[in-house]
């Protein structure tokens, strides 16, 4: 699979990788309703085979549950993905959660996430989301955590321009992980750019708009999603935008079948072919949903379909 450098690192990454959100299952503010570990573990596994050199996720993700499974995973794997997570939303007992990207609440996280990934460095840690007054102390730490050895590398998720050049006043912003496809473009116009002029790495989430933009997603679907899946509230998967998702998602197989891919492969490879794009991350939760995207990269679409798409 074809390999990007990511903004400053040394790190060369496949054009998508592992998303290890849904796998995270439900049972919290933003689970995917309830998993199979089994299958999960050989989703990532058979990402790891088809050339996905990195797995994205988050200590929140099902509360720490999408960390072990990756560790459950990579156990007895010859070649070890690059780990990229994420900090700032923490929990409490009564599976709650909220943000805090306060220096000791990072540190904590830091090393729970090392511990519950059973690795010794973390390639990738980035701040989840940003709390405007906390985002100098926040990049301090992480800017220390780099330093000590805890993390390879340093980077932020859904941050402004803005928010992005008060980290660079203390330490190198190596990555931005922003929601990108073509149902949420807010980044497109003023964010993108900037990272691509600032040689900062994109690796973008949610390009296939959380599975509607899949071909695979319909009416009848979404009516049978589990209570606990955050996307039977969220207004992208009802009316009035359903239908228009809907109708875009027509387009993407009429385009797919040029192509001899599936609608979703064409979601994504719509956002590899922004320049800024380092690389996009593709959620999956068996090995059936990896093999249906993992030709992405190599779909290349022409300006005429990059316009009718937009």
């Amino acid at each position: 699979m074809e390999k990007r450098q990511l903004g400053n690192t040394d790190l060369l990454i496949s054009r998508i990788g592992f998303g290890a959100w849904a796998i995270g299952g439900g049972d919290w503010s933003y689970g995917w309703g309830p998993g199979d570990d089994e299958a999960a573990i050989g989703a990532i596994r058979h990402a790891a085979e088809v050339g996905m050199n990195w797995i994205d996720t988050a200590a929140v993700y099902g509360l720490g549950h999408s960390e072990e499974l990756i560790a459950a995973a990579l156990s007895g794997m010859n070649t070890r993905p690059y780990i990229f997570t994420k900090c700032g939303l923490v929990w409490d007992s009564s599976r709650r959660t909220r943000q805090n990207i306060k220096g000791d609440s990072i540190r904590k996280e830091c090393e729970a996430s090392l511990r519950r990934l059973k690795v010794d460095v973390i390639d990738l840690y980035q701040i989840h989301w940003p709390v405007d007054e906390d985002i100098e102390e926040a990049w301090e730490m992480m800017a220390q955590l780099k330093d000590e050895g805890k993390v390879l590398y340093i980077g932020v998720s859904n941050f402004s321009a803005e928010q992005i050049r008060r980290c660079q006043s203390i330490a190198p912003v190596s990555s931005l992980q922003p929601p990108y496809s073509l149902i949420s473009r807010d980044y497109e116009a003023e964010i993108l750019p900037f990272c691509l002029n600032q040689a900062i790495g994109v690796i973008v989430y949610s390009p296939m708009g959380s599975g509607l933009l899949s071909g695979t997603m319909t009416r009848e679907r979404i009516a049978t999603l589990p209570v606990d899946d955050w996307r039977r509230k969220h207004p992208d998967f009802n009316e009035p935008a359903l239908s228009k998702h809907l109708d875009l998602v027509e387009n993407l197989k009429d385009i797919g079948k040029t192509h001899h891919c599936s609608a979703g492969e064409v979601a994504i490879a719509w956002t590899l072919q922004n320049p800024a794009v380092t690389a996009a991350i593709v959620g999956g939760r068996t090995e059936w949903q990896v093999e249906g995207i993992r030709n992405a990269p190599e779909v290349k679409l022409t300006d005429e379909e990059m316009r009718r798409l937009a």
